[in-house]
């Protein structure tokens, strides 16, 4: 399985990824390419800025077409 195909699965899982999650869970270690990659694909997924102890990282989201 690709790690396009394990992010897409834990996207659908948990409706959720931040970049350590991708990394610990599936060595992704570029994971806004991957989001790229399944936006392209058609998959609508937002990103959201979030910031602990003064760092700031991304968390994706995705959202099903209804």
């Amino acid at each position: 399985m690709t790690q396009t195909e394990q992010v897409m699965n834990h996207l659908l899982r948990h409706g959720s990824i931040t970049p350590m999650v991708a990394l610990n869970r599936y060595g992704c270690y570029r994971l806004s390419a991957r989001i790229k990659d399944l936006r392209y694909k058609g998959h609508a997924i937002d990103t959201e800025l979030e910031e602990r102890k003064g760092k700031r990282y991304a968390r994706y989201r995705y959202h099903s077409k209804q």
